[in-house]
């Protein structure tokens, strides 16, 4: 069976739509901001891991768009 797949090198498969996922991760980010202010039952806890994980995602965006800036990531 992989007789008959083509031969083609790790880099050409290159991860599509890079806008749509800065999109899709600053909209999660927001709706997980957002989370706090509909729940009236938030917690402390839960305002850490909310707030943490929607700066994770902004983070990886900013550091994303850095490094490709820089050259340094394809």
């Amino acid at each position: 069976m992989a007789e008959h797949e083509p031969v083609i090198a790790p880099d050409q498969r290159k991860p599509g739509h890079r806008r749509s996922g800065r999109i899709g991760a600053i909209g999660v980010a927001i709706a997980l901001v957002l989370m706090q202010f509909c729940n009236n039952e938030v917690t402390g806890v839960e305002r850490i891991w909310l707030n943490g994980i929607a700066a994770a995602l902004v983070l990886a965006v900013i550091g994303d768009a850095v490094l490709r800036r820089n050259g340094l990531r394809s």
